[in-house]
């Protein structure tokens, strides 16, 4: 017996039960339902590879074809598409409201859930969109990306409680350098960690100190020295023993940190490189290695789940919610949206204003229009995930000679030809 597709939507020519499965830590609830709505089954699987095989076996026994879950990947949701099942995902937000429709009590029960995951499939299958994975080269590179940024965000934690750490027991080196944690503020706070040691610094010393370091010299010795000695007096004293080793403490962690988000930019690199569609995000304005790659990573390579533009800037969260009823219309900012592909595309689009005369016209208009800076910047996301759906879909680099409105632009102010 053939299976069908799991990448396509099933038309089985009859009625077939359909399943759901609430996910969960350690075990998975499952209930599976007839054509009419019955409850036919109900089990628990461990989360192992023999709950794994426990869960494929029944469903496929009782002639299961199409299942409902709450998350998009994981071991189940490999394990269901494996066995050639159809994979519907009913995000966790939605479930909630579909509860409604069984009871008004709305408790969370992992069983009621599952067979509500199980019911929505029944009648609602035509409403659903069969799930559409990515490529295992785009999969591993989002969990690089995922987690650079993930670093990135503890490094600039870990920032700020150095800065606080440090306003109060040594507020001279907290506005020395340009940042906290660059590689010459950390070097500084390495050698002269608390104010009894910055007091032996004199200009001079100072000086020799950044030569040695091999600082940039971006700000003259004396100038950095004056800062120092305008500060405020942090400790000093027998009283530094302990902010010094805290000191120290947040250093390191900030140079581990440093050092394996370094490590990750490099992988991200190499992945990219390798990675069919990188032409076509690399050649975005400002698109750089790691914003290109997370832009790939977050919109995917799996063609079929943005059929339209609009659907992919639904699920980006930057076409506004419009609400009506009767007279009343109300146009609000869409909250239901993937919030990890929201925030890669608004990053690129409010830095590519910065080197794309149509991004910046349009963002210049937004804000004319009273747009606080985020709203303007989902107004130009929005208008460029029309143009990197269509480069998308056409596998076609982005092209600036190509991009009629950048041209418009261009070319407003050229003197007509005699």
């Amino acid at each position: 017996m053939s299976v069908p597709n799991p990448t396509t939507r099933v038309d089985t020519g009859r009625r077939t039960p359909t399943a759901g499965v609430d996910w969960a830590r350690d075990d998975h609830a499952v209930a599976v339902v007839d054509p009419d709505g019955e409850q036919t089954a109900r089990f628990t699987i461990t989360h192992d590879r023999a709950g794994m095989r426990e869960l494929v076996r029944r469903l496929l026994k009782a002639g299961v074809v199409e299942v409902g879950i709450e998350r998009p990947d994981g071991p189940v949701v490999d394990a269901l598409r494996q066995a050639g099942l159809v994979v519907f995902v009913i995000p966790p937000g939605q479930l909630k409201n579909l509860r409604s429709r069984y009871g008004s009590a709305g408790n969370k029960d992992d069983r009621f859930d599952a067979y509500v995951l199980a019911d929505t499939v029944r009648t609602d299958r035509r409403r659903l969109r069969p799930l559409l994975t990515d490529t295992p080269t785009t999969t591993a590179l989002r969990q690089t990306v995922r987690a650079r940024r993930d670093l990135v965000a503890h490094r600039v934690a870990v920032a700020n409680q150095l800065r606080a750490h440090l306003q109060i027991v040594f507020p001279g080196a907290v506005g020395l350098f340009a940042d906290i944690d660059s590689e010459i503020s950390l070097r500084f706070l390495e050698r002269f960690t608390t104010q009894n040691q910055a007091d032996w610094l004199s200009p001079k010393r100072l000086g020799a100190w950044l030569v040695s370091v091999g600082y940039c010299g971006r700000v003259a010795p004396t100038v950095l020295h004056t800062r120092l000695a305008e500060a405020p007096r942090g400790l000093t004293g027998a009283d530094t023993t302990a902010s010094a080793a805290v000191t120290r403490a947040y250093v390191a962690v900030l140079r581990a940190l440093t050092g394996q988000i370094a490590e990750l930019a490099a992988r991200i690199g190499e992945q990219l490189e390798l990675h069919p569609d990188a032409e076509i995000f690399t050649s975005l304005p400002r698109g750089g290695r790691v914003r290109a790659a997370r832009l790939l990573a977050e919109i995917g390579d799996a063609r079929g789940r943005f059929p339209t533009a609009d659907s992919l800037a639904c699920l980006a969260g930057v076409a506004p919610s419009t609400r009506q009823s009767g007279k009343v219309r109300a146009v609000s900012f869409r909250w239901g949206a993937d919030r990890e592909l929201r925030d890669a595309i608004c990053d690129f689009a409010g830095d590519s204003r910065h080197a794309n005369p149509w991004a910046a016209d349009l963002y210049r208009r937004a804000r004319a229009r009273g747009h606080d800076h985020p709203h303007a910047v989902r107004v130009l996301a929005r208008a460029w995930v029309g143009v990197i759906w269509a480069c998308w879909t056409t596998n076609t680099p982005y092209d600036p000679d190509r991009h009629r409105a950048l041209q418009r632009i261009l070319n407003q102010d050229q003197p007509a030809a005699a």
